[in-house]
């Protein structure tokens, strides 16, 4: 794996062609979003499309904007490693190959990388940047107790994506970087991964835990504590928990400055987010809290992608009412579509009855599909209230498995 050279500047943003807009406010396009950002921070509930969408967004941008574009994802599937036709892809920046986009008919204006996230070494790295002295680092690194929590430690994969993007984006390597946020149980853990983070390193518990060890004395108030903890744990763990966080302090500066830093990062006007959801009631209520949490935290909310919605015209008074009169099964409609087949040379499927029986359960199916695309209508409407740009990506018929795919999908919403 490798990494390109320092970008030189921001690409200027050229139109693409043949995209039609479907862009349900009028306030911009995700183009002119992209074009205006450094980062974009893609997320949503789990499930959503949240991964996929990131990626096809940045694919568009490298395709349509030029300039260097990375995705950043968290998504260890390895559909995605295929869809963007790379063997394997890891904390190392990797090239989508300018081939796959000639071979989907775009030719690029600029260039596309990825990256997912490895929390592991992207810990360790961190540690090597902010260790006092190489003893230390060393030190970090061997403790068993730093082997085993890396992947748990007060949230660290929020944590730590949030890093890797400032780190990134510091570098000055890419014109935009689209992030794909880790899934999470609560969506607004990593916005306040950082503040937590210095807060730990600032909390009563984490003195209360090491001053013992730190002085090798045990004072009255804290020796029932460390009794009962000896018994249960063994005082070895403790011990070695204790020199742990001993160790991580001399980081503290370091890492409660780099943590502020990245809020200050995600609050920056050259920040946006972008809220990936369905229409599905779970995961819209999720969205709507997200929505209302970015917009109490100050962040720009720039795009709401709204995947799997079903067609306007299920909604529609004419279709509408063309499927409650073939549920009703009027007499005459069967004979007249047997002898429309007939003299269309197709054997007739059947009798009168049978297709009779077909027209209505036909007209019954877009009844109930009609009733779920009013529900969606509305989910639509509330979440709309607060994001610049709706934009609406339909059902598709195939599984996208490929850059092709990933740019099909990005012409649904781009313009």
């Amino acid at each position: 794996m490798t990494t390109g050279p320092a970008s030189s500047g921001k690409a200027k943003g050229r139109p693409a062609k043949g995209a039609a807009p479907t862009s349900e406010r009028a306030s911009g396009t995700l183009e002119q979003l992209f074009a205006s950002r450094e980062i974009v921070v893609t997320c949503g509930s789990g499930g959503v499309g949240k991964t996929t969408t990131a990626a096809a967004t940045a694919a568009m941008a490298a395709a349509h904007l030029g300039g260097k574009v990375l995705v950043l994802t968290v998504d260890p599937a390895k559909r995605l490693a295929t869809a963007l036709g790379l063997e394997q892809f890891g904390n190392v920046e990797t090239r989508v190959p300018e081939e796959l986009f000639t071979a989907a008919g775009v030719e690029p204006q600029g260039e596309l990388w990825a990256a997912m996230l490895d929390t592991k070494e992207s810990w360790d790295d961190l540690v090597r940047t902010h260790a006092p002295d190489a003893q230390t680092r060393e030190a970090i690194l061997a403790n068993p107790l730093y082997q085993n929590i890396t992947g748990k430690f007060v949230q660290s994969h929020d944590y730590i994506a949030m890093e890797r993007l400032y780190e990134i984006h510091s570098s000055g390597r890419y014109d935009l970087i689209v992030v794909d946020t880790p899934p999470t149980r609560n969506a607004i853990d990593f916005l306040e991964a950082p503040e937590r983070m210095a807060e730990f390193f600032r909390s009563r518990l984490l003195r209360w835990l090491i001053a013992p060890y730190r002085s090798r004395l045990v004072n009255a108030a804290s020796k029932p504590f460390y009794s009962v903890a000896d018994r249960i744990l063994g005082s070895q763990f403790l011990g070695d928990i204790a020199e742990f966080f001993i160790l991580f302090q001399t980081m503290y500066d370091g890492f409660v400055e780099r943590a502020e830093a990245v809020t200050r990062t995600l609050q920056d006007r050259r920040t946006t987010f972008m809220v990936v959801t369905t229409l599905e009631e779970a995961p819209a209520r999720e969205a709507d809290f997200f929505i209302d949490a970015l917009d109490a935290r100050g962040f720009h909310l720039g795009a709401l992608v709204l995947n799997k919605v079903l067609p306007d015209y299920l909604v529609g008074r004419g279709a509408a009412a063309s499927a409650r009169v073939m549920a009703k099964g009027p007499d005459g409609v069967a004979e007249k579509l047997l002898q429309a087949m007939t003299e269309a040379g197709h054997p007739p499927p059947g009798d009168a009855a049978m297709v009779s029986r077909v027209v209505r359960e036909i007209g019954e199916s877009f009844g109930n599909y009609r009733l779920v695309a009013t529900r969606e209508a509305e989910q639509r409407t509330r979440l709309a209230r607060k994001p610049e740009i709706v934009a609406s990506v339909p059902y598709f018929d195939v599984d996208i498995s490929d850059l092709a795919g990933l740019l099909r999908l990005g012409e649904q919403i781009w313009r």
